[in-house]
């Protein structure tokens, strides 16, 4: 199994851990794993984003564009911004949830994430669009989206890896008294 994942989204949303949750699911299998995580300006609400190669022969942790099977976008936005790495036929799940952008926000630039799923419909044809606010409001939190959108890949089939796998990895990577939250967290989806 060869599997290029490509994770983003803005500063604060959980994106570095859904990599690394990820990995760990990966690692605890066996498979080989590469990651890469560029978060420049994260702690300010800047753009972040990691890649993830799972399986034999990938000898570098970057994927060229058009080599990506799955991008997990935790805004629209940022989700748009990496189509280029998408290969023809890839899937993307992305939350609905919009983060406008500090220059939006200062009246630099307008924002409209609808525009940005919009686009996404028309441009990508293995699609899931979640509700992230639903989901927030369900779980009673809205910061288990990373967790949401990784149950929601392991639906796609494109993520390589089960339910019991990213399980697992949560059990590992999250403390305990957020434990039972995420794991309601992945299997949110399928509710």
């Amino acid at each position: 199994m060869n599997k290029n994942i490509l994770l983003c989204g803005v500063g604060g949303q959980g994106t570095i851990l859904a990599s690394r949750l990820i990995a760990s699911a990966a690692m605890a299998k066996g498979i080989p794993i590469k990651t890469a995580e560029t978060i420049g300006m994260a702690q300010r609400g800047g753009s972040v984003f990691s890649h993830v190669r799972i399986g034999e022969g990938a000898n570098a942790p970057l994927i060229a564009k058009g080599d990506v099977d799955l991008i997990i976008g935790f805004e629209p936005g940022e989700t748009v911004r990496q189509l280029p790495f998408l290969r023809k036929g890839g899937a993307v799940v992305v939350s609905r949830r919009a983060v406008m952008p500090v220059s939006a926000m200062i009246g630099q630039s307008s924002y409209d994430a609808e525009a940005m799923i919009r686009y996404l419909e028309e441009h990508v044809e293995h699609l899931t669009v979640v509700d992230a606010d639903r989901a927030a409001e369900e779980l009673g939190s809205a910061r288990t989206l990373n967790v949401v959108l990784l149950g929601a890949a392991l639906a796609s089939g494109e993520l390589g890896l089960t339910e019991e796998d990213l399980e697992g990895a949560i059990r590992e990577r999250v403390p305990e008294r957020f434990r039972d939250l995420n794991m309601r967290a992945l299997a949110w989806d399928r509710q």
